[in-house]
């Protein structure tokens, strides 16, 4: 059987949505396939975000993941926006759900790992149940 496919999802791709790719893959792989995407990208990935999960997690998002837009993920089953200010990207699926994630883009090192926790806690909630909802 296949996993379900999961796609992080915000407007830059370059920050939260990276994180939780990162995260998800660290922890959710067994149970689902994460993405991660937006409607327009950065160059890079944060380099505040990259820290963050280098620190905690001995994961660097520059070796292994790359800002990337909506039409370079395949279909996916499950889209998690992160809480954009301003209208979400919009990514057909069979379920949706937004985490409501603060940008930590231009705050201090702990707001960034603030953030990265907040995420890990809801990856792992989101690898609880996702056979519940797809």
């Amino acid at each position: 059987m296949n996993k379900p496919k999961v796609a992080f999802i915000c407007v830059h791709n370059s920050c939260r949505s990276q994180m939780a790719e990162a995260i998800s893959k660290l922890y959710a792989s067994d149970v689902f396939e994460a993405f991660s995407a937006g409607t327009e990208t950065k160059p890079e990935i944060n380099p505040d975000a990259v820290s963050a999960i280098k620190k905690l997690y001995h994961v660097d998002m520059r070796d292994t993941q790359y800002p990337k837009l909506l039409a370079d993920i395949p279909p996916v089953d499950v889209v998690i926006t992160m809480g954009c200010n301003v209208s979400c990207p919009y990514l057909p699926s069979r379920y949706r759900e937004d985490w409501g994630l603060e940008d930590p883009t231009g705050k201090d090192e702990d707001a960034f790992i603030e953030t990265a926790k907040a995420i890990e806690r809801k990856v792992l909630e989101l690898k609880g149940k996702i056979h519940d909802i797809v």
